[in-house]
């Protein structure tokens, strides 16, 4: 198995160190779609699929609407297909995809891999078919007609404390569904167990900045509020963020923890070793 670390979708908000919590107040800050590209014996498998190509060209204007305050980039080059592209992979390998929720900006990829098995919490596909939040989905990104693997929180073995979907039909056993709702009403974190044992937590939006993993927990203060804004369920949102604090401190020598959005996440996994596009 080999892992890599993908940016599918460089978002520039304004604000500075009022997002990044470093360099100037007034500049740009910078955002990320940090995807995974899983090499496995039973093909590739990506972990949210960021912008797709639809999104940074038919649909660009749309994408800059919904996504005025973050203001993307939308650089064709950063979709997960061109990337893997130029690592010598075709669309067609990709097998997989196993999505921490359905926002517009982790989902985007998916017209681009038509023939991929798509797996999702059942809560987070049942809440964007009924269209609960209305704003929320894209329905271009859905148009071709994914092909659903919808799992149920089955209540089984548990990994490191928390609840897990453990058996994803075509998927090795070392990618398992940690389900971490708040931040939307099925939103799950993914584990990808590494070839030494150790697991990478990709927990996609339970958190936005690098410090609220720390020991002693801090955000910047436009993410604070852009976290308050796009959640479903605070208190269980906040639980949920606690609950990983206290995996990534009390096991940080068996779990990496990272979320969607933070550059700081997807620097520090590319700097210890893992190879990336």
């Amino acid at each position: 198995m080999r892992i890599h670390h993908l940016n599918c979708g460089t978002m520039r908000p304004f604000g500075g160190r009022l997002v990044n919590s470093a360099g100037s107040r007034f500049g740009a800050a910078r955002m990320i779609c940090h995807c995974l590209l899983v090499e496995t014996e039973q093909g590739l498998v990506l972990v949210d699929s960021g912008m797709g190509i639809p999104d940074v060209t038919t649909h660009a204007k749309l994408m800059k609407q919904r996504l005025r305050l973050a203001r993307p980039v939308l650089d064709a080059d950063e979709t997960a297909v061109a990337q893997l592209e130029r690592l010598g992979h075709r669309a067609e390998d990709v097998r997989h995809i196993v999505l921490t929720h359905l926002d517009l900006d982790h989902a985007g990829g998916l017209p681009d891999f038509p023939h991929a098995q798509v797996h999702v919490h059942d809560v987070e596909h049942r809440t964007m078919l009924r269209d609960v939040e209305q704003d929320r989905y894209l329905r271009h990104q859905f148009q071709h007609g994914p092909k659903w693997r919808v799992h149920g929180s089955t209540g089984g073995e548990r990994w490191f404390g928390f609840e897990a979907v453990r058996d994803l039909p075509g998927l090795p056993p070392e990618i398992l569904l940690v389900p971490l709702p708040g931040h939307t009403r099925g939103h799950t974190g993914v584990a990808v167990r590494k070839p030494d044992g150790k697991w990478l937590l990709h927990a996609g939006d339970a958190f936005f900045h690098h410090g609220e993993m720390a020991e002693h927990p801090h955000c910047s203060p436009m993410l604070r509020y852009f976290q308050n804004k796009v959640q479903v369920d605070g208190p269980l949102r906040r639980h949920n963020q606690d609950r990983l604090r206290d995996l990534a401190t009390a096991q940080s020598d068996q779990v990496e923890v990272f979320s969607a959005h933070d550059p700081v996440g997807l620097e520090r996994a590319r700097s210890r070793g893992n190879p990336d596009a």
